[in-house]
């Protein structure tokens, strides 16, 4: 049996912290866990803004 290594793209949401493997080639539209489409933008804090 020959050994053999094998490397996957995989992604995390920025919001909940969910990590998954895709089914296609495609990128994500939503997190499949929090259902959020801005999985890839990191929450931006109001307590920041308000300063």
């Amino acid at each position: 049996m020959a050994e053999m290594k094998i490397e996957v793209t995989a992604y995390r949401c920025d919001r909940c912290g969910h990590k998954w493997i895709p089914r296609s080639n495609e990128k994500p539209t939503i997190c499949p866990e929090c259902k959020s489409p801005y999985w890839n933008k990191p929450r931006k804090n109001n307590k920041e803004k308000r300063k």
